[in-house]
């Protein structure tokens, strides 16, 4: 059901862990571009009519028009299950503690008497916020987009969700019941990598967007990429991962579950454990077994995901090994189950999340711990951060120095000017000034 590689011993490399050693996914973020780009182009060119027609092609479905209509958002938040909606609440009360909690404050450093530099914390005008919403319904990522966007004060915000077949071409109602939960009014029924195209250059419907966030499949992470810098970009959050560093002190029973957590998402979910244990790798293979048998979703996510090359039971000499590994990995989700987890976890360097002991599963960060679970995938935790506030912050410096600042560092800008061939550089401080520029002190 789920593979091994043996890294004890002589098999671990002595020059550092290379990423290709671990579990990957055989379709990636790079192999997925090309079959993206005429599909943003499309929508560039042809507008809404190109999000109908992929609308047909992908979503199976017939639609009119893509943004969806307020009664229908109205509609869906009369009509949600009342226990649903206490639980989305209470996710969106742990959201704001958190990120309202990471909005940082403008700040002045005097440099010199009368010389100021200022940073000034400006939110994003508008953002595209994308839910997924193929092989399940994800109203918690409505919780996980909007939340920190309206915190960090974005003004205009816009949620693409895929259109359903069953619910006449709009996206699920949970999602549109979320979106009205958050005031949020203009919600488009598109998916893939045509819904970031959509944001992206705009449409008849949609005003484009600076920004685009959310996690997705693989198709939404190539479009994400295709377009970064002609829009900004959380991370690549593809197809989730969770890796699990754990010891002999782990509960095989708790590890098992949460492996296959992750991997019912997709079947190009990865689920890896990293362990110096070969006991506990054995009970976790057993587990595994007995678990996947009794769950939902087993024959086109959960058997694939576990059986993929992108899954992995990761054996190892101890826990330096073990922290190496996880780091190179620098996994989306990433669980400490060993002795001193708190510990053990605050030496990790490398990943979108880090749940620390038995009791912080990756559910929990689903859903309601308060963090966020738009996270980087595909090793780009190594550089790149989880949704946040400061996602939709831009840090601009205000420069403010009177003449006599100015006058009193004006030689060293002219030397460093000339330094380096650009004296129109030091012409303009000069330029300032009715008397030669004194040298700096």
């Amino acid at each position: 059901m789920i593979s091994r590689i043996d890294l004890r011993g002589a098999a671990f490399p002595e020059g550092g862990i290379d990423r290709d050693l671990l579990p990957r996914a055989e379709l990636d973020v790079e192999a997925a571009l090309e079959k993206v780009r005429p599909i943003c182009d499309d929508v560039r060119h042809r507008g809404t009519a190109a999000l109908i027609d992929y609308a047909h092609r992908f979503d199976g479905v017939t639609i009119e028009r893509v943004r969806v209509p307020a009664a229908a958002l109205e509609s869906a938040l009369a009509e949600l299950d009342p226990a649903v909606r206490a639980a989305l609440e209470e996710s969106i009360r742990r959201a704001r503690l958190v990120h309202r909690d990471q909005r940082r404050a403008d700040h002045t450093t005097q440099v010199v008497p009368g010389g100021t530099v200022t940073e000034r914390w400006v939110p994003v005008e508008r953002v595209g916020l994308y839910v997924p919403g193929g092989r399940s319904v994800y109203p918690s990522s409505v919780v996980m987009n909007v939340v920190p966007a309206q915190e960090a004060g974005v003004a205009s915000m816009a949620v693409a969700s895929p259109p359903q077949a069953e619910f006449g071409g709009l996206p699920h109602p949970t999602i549109l019941a979320a979106c009205a939960l958050l005031g949020v009014d203009e919600v488009y029924a598109a998916g893939g990598a045509q819904a970031v195209a959509m944001f992206a250059y705009g449409t008849e419907d949609c005003r484009p967007v600076s920004m685009v966030t959310g996690p997705g499949n693989i198709w939404v992470a190539a479009a994400k990429r295709l377009l970064k810098g002609r829009i900004g970009i959380d991370a690549e959050a593809g197809p989730t991962e969770i890796a699990v560093l754990a010891d002999a002190t782990a509960d095989p029973v708790h590890v098992a579950a949460d492996l296959i957590s992750q991997a019912e998402h997709d079947p190009l979910a990865a689920s890896v454990l990293v362990t110096d244990s070969e006991e506990l790798a054995a009970a976790v293979e057993k587990e595994l077994e007995v678990q996947v048998g009794a769950t939902k979703h087993v024959a086109d996510r959960i058997g694939p995901a576990l059986a993929g090359r992108q899954s992995g039971i990761v054996l190892v000499d101890g826990l330096e090994q073990g922290l190496a590994v996880v780091d190179a990995y620098a996994a989306e989700h990433l669980e400490i189950q060993t002795e001193d987890a708190a510990a053990v976890a605050a030496r990790v360097r490398n990943a979108g999340a880090i749940f620390v002991g038995a009791y912080a599963p990756v559910s929990l960060g689903d859903y309601a711990a308060g963090s966020n679970h738009v996270l980087p995938t595909g090793g780009c935790a190594c550089h790149s951060s989880g949704l946040s506030v400061q996602s939709f912050l831009r840090g601009i410096h205000v420069v403010d120095y009177t003449r006599d600042a100015l006058a009193e560092i004006a030689g060293h800008v002219v030397t460093l000017a000339e330094a380096e061939d650009l004296p129109a550089h030091g012409a303009a401080v000069k330029a300032r000034f009715d008397w030669k520029v004194p040298p700096s002190k």
